[in-house]
Formats: structure tokens, C-alpha cells, sequence
């Protein structure tokens, strides 16, 4: 299979991205794109800090930020008192539910 088979091959770019762990990654853009297009610096994909493209002063992140789950978030969102409304209501629906069906399956077994 040649080219004409796959397709035109475009030229490419590629560009070296360094992070401060001492990661490398070699992303490549098309040929056409203009400079001001590429990104200065992209995310690691090996520890997630920043990479800019000289390597002899990588991009640090001045305050880092450790991982929030969801349930951190959703902490910073809502109070205490409105985390308890929401149980309450979640725990009442849910007894509501099982109640319809405990009756339900109460008269279907009389049937």
C-alpha cells in the first residue's frame, strides 16, 4: 500500500516539552500551523506538572494543589446542615421506593 492508497502524509512539526521531574514528550504539529498556534507549555502526561519547551528551566508550579475527590468538591459547595437535608431526602425517597415495592409485591402474592 503506498500513499495514495492511506492518504497524503502532511508535514510535520515537532516540538520537545521538559517538566521538572524530568520528563520528555515529543508531540509533533502540522507544518502549516502557525508558531504563535503551539502551546508554550502542554501538562506531563507521566506526573501531570506543566512542561515548557526549555529544558534547561522547566515550568514549576508555585502552589500545588494535591487531588480533590468528588466528595471534597461537593464539601466546598454545601454546608453541613445542607448535606443533612439532602441524606434526609435521599434516605426518605429511597424508603418511600422500597415501601411501593414491598406493597406491590404484598399484593401481588394475595393475587
Amino acid at each position: 500500500m503506498g500513499e495514495q492508497d492511506r492518504g497524503f502524509k502532511a508535514d510535520r512539526v515537532t516540538r520537545n516539552y521538559y517538566c521538572s521531574n524530568g520528563h520528555t514528550q515529543s508531540p509533533q504539529f502540522a507544518a502549516h500551523v502557525d508558531e504563535a498556534d503551539i502551546p508554550e507549555q502542554l501538562d506531563c502526561p507521566n506526573c501531570g506538572m506543566p512542561a515548557g519547551q526549555d529544558q534547561d528551566n522547566p515550568p514549576v508550579i508555585v502552589k500545588h494543589e494535591p487531588y480533590k475527590t468528588h466528595l471534597a468538591y461537593v464539601k466546598e459547595r454545601r454546608t453541613e446542615e445542607e448535606a443533612n437535608e439532602l441524606l434526609e431526602e435521599a434516605v426518605a425517597s429511597i424508603r418511600e421506593r422500597r415501601q411501593k415495592l414491598a406493597q406491590s409485591a404484598e399484593d401481588s402474592t394475595k393475587s
